[in-house]
């Protein structure tokens, strides 16, 4: 069996790695092929619980080509279903989000009409028998699960617990109160590239020095193209001084990532003094989503796949309720700081996206500051190979 080439102190890469292959990130059949084996049976970020704040609250997704509708019962507990009528699978709803008048799901089309937990309620009838069975015609199911305030679907119905499938231990964050902190500010960009490449960028810092000037200097390791302090292989030469360059973390005299480094106040109670010396902690859920913690707010994204070619971003900020509810305080210092960045790496994406039409380019080669990177290409072949 091969060494895993990211095994030992240093975490770089030891071997000359392969990328995947170019056509992988725009080539039809390998998107629907990506679409079958990783969109569709893991779980998939939506959206913040609070994005439904009454019974009959709906909102509307396209998760590759598949329709979906997730709706707030009337019992206050969230149901996601195919946004598929059972008669003839007509889209039911059409608007991103709304509230159903009547707690009540019409079909545009025909009429045929649902209650909230999915059941069939009626069929417009002029005095003929219908044959059907209303027991047995209900919409179709997705599973739904909430975790800590966010919300998740899975196309395959697979159940389990949604702190089973981020990257690492589900606890790293279990200091910040997710569950109450409220979306103060919100972006949606569409990046001409395959999710991949999003992904890819995520994954690494080699790019950060020429292509996030500020971010290098609020970050300084970032400025050495890599993100931990092991990622330098000469890394013990520095293992007893505490600068943020060797060590990782927010530069000096800075507290969180805001346009002056400056936090907004307001901060999190129960974070240990190691969690506010980094400043900044990370917890990804593959394929669409991944969380990034600071002392005063947190940072929510979301991936869904639009075409081999297209993806979509969703950014959500979130505060306590004293930040949102202080006039003195203005988290635009906050949020224009990381919209900044994203605009930066939306950027690049496309870039890399661009060049890949190459018709002499079949595959490329990683650097070792590139570990994370190959992770992840065994991560996407690894689900490709899953029964």
């Amino acid at each position: 069996m091969a060494q895993d080439p990211t095994s030992g102190a240093f975490t770089g890469l030891k071997s000359l790695e392969p990328s995947l292959p170019a056509r992988w990130y725009f080539d039809d059949a390998q998107y629907q092929r990506e679409l079958n084996a990783i969109w569709y049976r893991n779980w998939v970020y939506l959206g913040r619980s609070s994005g439904w704040p009454d019974n009959g609250a709906f909102r509307t997704y396209m998760l590759g080509t598949q329709p979906i509708l997730v709706v707030r019962d009337s019992n206050g507990a969230l149901r996601a279903y195919y946004n598929t009528c059972r008669h003839r699978g007509s889209l039911l709803c059409s608007t991103p989000a709304g509230t159903f008048a009547n707690k009540i799901i019409t079909c545009p089309y025909h009429a045929w009409s649902y209650r909230l937990n999915g059941e069939l309620a009626r069929i417009p009838s002029s005095g003929r028998e219908h044959y059907v069975d209303m027991e047995h015609t209900a919409l179709y199911p997705i599973a739904l699960t909430e975790w800590r305030g966010f919300v998740y679907v899975n196309l395959n119905n697979v159940a389990g617990a949604m702190g089973d499938h981020f990257n690492g231990n589900a606890e790293t964050l279990q200091h910040w109160p997710l569950e109450d902190l409220i979306v103060g500010h919100r972006t949606k960009k569409t990046l001409r590239c395959n999710w991949k490449i999003f992904w890819e960028n995520y994954n690494e810092c080699l790019h950060c020095p020429s292509v996030h000037p500020a971010l290098s200097q609020l970050v300084p390791i970032y400025r050495r193209g890599i993100m931990e302090e092991r990622d330098d292989p000469n890394w013990a030469e520095h293992a007893a001084t505490p600068e943020p360059l060797y060590k990782g973390g927010l530069r000096i005299g800075a507290a969180t990532w805001s346009m002056d480094g400056q936090s907004l106040g307001h901060e999190f109670k129960e974070l240990t003094a190691e969690e506010r010396r980094i400043g900044y902690h990370y917890m990804t859920s593959l394929p669409s989503h991944y969380l990034v913690a600071h002392v005063d707010h947190v940072r929510s994204t979301r991936l869904l796949p639009l075409g081999p070619e297209t993806t979509e971003l969703e950014i959500e900020w979130l505060f306590p309720r004293a930040t949102l509810a202080d006039p003195a305080v203005d988290i635009a210092n906050v949020w224009a700081f990381s919209e900044q960045v994203m605009t930066e790496d939306a950027a690049v994406c496309e870039f890399n996206q661009a060049g890949l039409h190459a018709r002499v380019h079949q595959a490329g080669m990683l650097m070792p500051e590139e570990y994370d990177v190959f992770r992840l290409h065994n991560w996407v072949k690894a689900e490709l190979l899953r029964p």
